[in-house]
């Protein structure tokens, strides 16, 4: 019998799909399986698959198949990680797959369609992902979260998720709760900072970057970063003193700017006697491939299987 320690990862993002075959008994993405494709959100259910196919059928065509242990995937939500059914639906992308069960209708697109898939959220993934190869290989107790279009998040202890216990927030992140005069996901994200530049300049930003930009020049961006720093560390000081995590990691495209709030965010942590280490994710992107493609450990599913979540 071949060894099979070769698994696909594929991280499935609001206009794109990245994908690369990891050798999970060295821990490195082979390097050459690559492959990056832009998808149309809004297209049909047969060309998203298409797309998604191109990329796969790529990094599949890299590898000698009789090694390939299956295709993870690091997927948003909402999305039944346990059956592969999709519940996309009033959020604005692959609305055209809702209510299908991606488990079982996109292998009929792929090169190699017996190959088995399995699926993770994909801030689990990429808390996974640091946990595994990244900047928190070294630590016990981790939170990670992305920062961009939404609040990604998970809870890792000894490298497993923690979704269920007493210690960590419902459903074992962090967007939905309740905030100011919303949930989380409406301050912790690209929507949050557009809209306060905005207020306070009557300026359009087409996102974090160009705020970023503009607070090389002017104080009012610079306040907007402070402000979110200090927001964050707040929401995090209740859920830090209950689960004491070594590392915070932070991924994500707003991470990039973490120079203009990572101050303020540690300043109030300190301040309310929380020591966890602060560390913006160097794997970035290829966090989220990494961890998903730990689906195809035995010891890693073993474990996981039942707490996937179904929603």
């Amino acid at each position: 019998m071949t060894d099979k320690h070769i698994t696909i990862g594929a991280d499935i993002g609001g206009g794109h799909i990245l994908s690369a075959a990891i050798d999970t008994r060295a821990g490195n993405i082979i390097e050459a399986s690559r492959a990056y494709v832009k998808v149309n959100n809004k297209a049909s259910k047969e060309v998203i698959f298409q797309t998604w196919a191109q990329a796969l059928n790529q990094t599949i065509g890299k590898i000698d198949v009789s090694r390939l242990a299956g295709i993870g995937f690091a997927m948003p939500g909402p999305f039944n990680y346990r059956t592969g059914l999709a519940l996309f639906e009033g959020n604005d992308k692959y609305e055209a797959l809702y209510q299908v069960n991606v488990k079982q209708e996109l292998p009929a697109f792929l090169s190699d369609p017996g190959l088995p898939l399995r699926f993770m959220n994909d801030a689990t993934s990429f808390a996974v992902g640091v946990s595994w190869l990244g900047e928190a290989k070294e630590c016990a107790k981790v939170v990670a979260i992305t920062l961009g279009t939404g609040f990604g998040s998970a809870y890792i202890e000894d490298g497993l998720p923690v979704v269920n216990r007493e210690d960590v927030a419902p459903q074992g992140c962090f967007w939905h709760l309740p905030y100011e005069d919303g949930i989380a996901d409406d301050y912790f994200s690209t929507r949050w900072f557009v809209r306060e530049y905005e207020k306070l300049t009557e300026e359009k930003a087409a996102g974090v970057k160009e705020i970023a930009e503009a607070a090389k020049e002017e104080g009012t961006a610079r306040k907007l970063f402070r402000l979110f720093g200090q927001n964050l560390g707040e929401f995090f000081v209740p859920w830090l003193k209950k689960f004491p995590a070594d590392i915070l990691v932070v991924g994500g495209n707003i991470a990039h700017a973490f120079p203009l709030f990572g101050g303020a965010l540690e300043a109030v942590l300190r301040e309310n006697g929380i020591s966890t280490r602060l560390a913006v994710s160097t794997l970035m992107e290829d966090a989220a491939l990494i961890g998903s493609a730990r689906l195809f450990e035995a010891a890693f599913w073993e474990q996981v299987k039942e707490d996937l979540p179904e929603l």
